[in-house]
């Protein structure tokens, strides 16, 4: 296995896991409801570094992700599980109990119930696992799969301000005042829970997921999954000044593969493009015939956009 991704394809091949492929499970709940799941894992000097954060910050990030990928699927958060591994050096001071203050304050925004968990030592490292659930009327959750051909491509935001938060990090530890917006986006994210549900109700989005592994890869499980292919302008990819400034021709690389973003990123009919107006969304492109070709248009030149996002493989 070359990736992550590739594993989960040979095991969902292998032994006939059909429920897998979203950003969540989906469960039948009663006869109006359906139940989204997600887990994610969050791993030290992986996911995260400590001397790059704080306790408050990470325990933020660790529901954050977790609701970004329920934001996709257009549900509404409900509850929630989590799981740590705590060293000897961090139960013996108080950052548990100031990850539990900012897990807490973001779950206290969205009404989200705490339920159970475990606790466990480490012999080196924090590990986090964070489980979330949400609900939605049954059969009518977001997937990747149901891109059609002449949709519009849209993201919400803008890109690269993680992945620009993270360089600034591995430079110098977030000394430099005046990036700390992009710091911010990486350390301390804000899941777009409120826009997925509006994409959701209203019908609007007929695919979406979370960018979490970056542009070129996450647009890619969407043509995948629905069996298309797409074209994306980079003029018109959003891309925050700050980050144009600071690393010119590298802020579009940031953009397409930098991941962390978590915004959201989906496609719409024509016909609704104009219900999304209000909001903070761009149209980036346009899906097309082509199975799972994707092209990055710039000007008048064409280019194959690989999966070039975030791989832990």
């Amino acid at each position: 296995m070359k990736s992550e991704f590739e594993f989960i394809k040979y095991i969902k091949k292998s032994y006939g896991l059909n429920a897998v492929g979203d950003d969540c499970a989906i469960l039948p709940k009663d006869d109006k409801t359906d139940m989204v799941v997600t887990a994610d894992m969050l791993v030290e000097d992986v996911d995260f570094r400590l001397e790059w954060t704080t306790p408050e910050f990470l325990g933020h990030k660790a529901l954050a992700v977790s609701l970004s990928d329920i934001a996709a699927m257009g549900a509404v958060p409900k509850w929630a599980m989590l799981t740590l591994a705590v060293p000897k050096s961090l139960w013996q001071t108080d950052f548990v109990k100031h990850f539990f203050d900012g897990w807490t304050s973001l779950a206290n925004r969205y009404r989200i119930e705490l339920v159970g968990g475990d606790i466990s030592s480490s012999p080196d490292k924090f590990v986090i696992d964070s489980i979330a659930c949400g609900e939605v009327e049954k059969g009518n959750a977001t997937l990747r799969s149901g891109a059609k051909v002449g949709d519009a491509i849209c993201v919400s935001g803008s890109l690269g301000g993680a992945a620009a938060g993270l360089k600034i990090l591995e430079r110098n530890g977030g000394g430099e005042s005046g990036y700390s917006g992009f710091i911010g986006r990486q350390l301390q994210p804000n899941p777009r829970v409120e826009l997925g549900r509006f994409l959701n109700v209203n019908r609007v989005a007929n695919s979406m997921i979370d960018i979490s592994d970056g542009l070129s890869s996450d647009l890619h499980h969407i043509c995948e999954a629905s069996g298309v292919g797409a074209e994306i302008e980079s003029n018109l990819i959003p891309i925050d000044e700050g980050i144009v400034r600071e690393f010119g021709i590298e802020s579009q690389s940031l953009a397409l593969n930098g991941g962390e973003d978590f915004e959201l990123l989906f496609t719409v009919a024509e016909e609704k493009i104009s219900m999304v107006a209000d909001h903070d969304v761009t149209r980036i492109g346009t899906i097309t015939k082509h199975s799972e070709i994707i092209e990055l248009i710039d000007g008048d030149a064409r280019m194959k956009l690989d999966a070039s996002g975030y791989r832990h493989f």
